[in-house]
């Protein structure tokens, strides 16, 4: 079960229905994507249009973090949010 330093899961929060969903991570991304950056981005790029203005409710706002997270390995204690 290689999740290429991931956690193998991704939570997904709906505020408006306040639904909450775990969904598998794509492997494949994780490890075509390098960093919790790059995959947040390639997950942004699937879920939005080129209509989708910042403050439009369908736009999500992701919060990631990288492989790395939680060792001792120079800056993993980063996170990012985009949106």
């Amino acid at each position: 079960m290689d999740s290429c330093g991931y956690m193998g899961k991704l939570l997904r929060v709906d505020l408006s229905s306040r639904q909450i969903q775990v969904e598998p991570l794509n492997r494949d991304w994780a490890g075509k994507y390098m960093g919790g950056t790059g995959l947040a981005t390639r997950y942004l790029y699937e879920e939005i249009t080129a209509s989708t203005r910042p403050g439009d409710p369908g736009n999500p706002l992701i919060f990631m973090t990288g492989p790395l997270g939680a060792t001792g390995s120079i800056t993993s204690g980063r996170a990012t949010w985009i949106q």
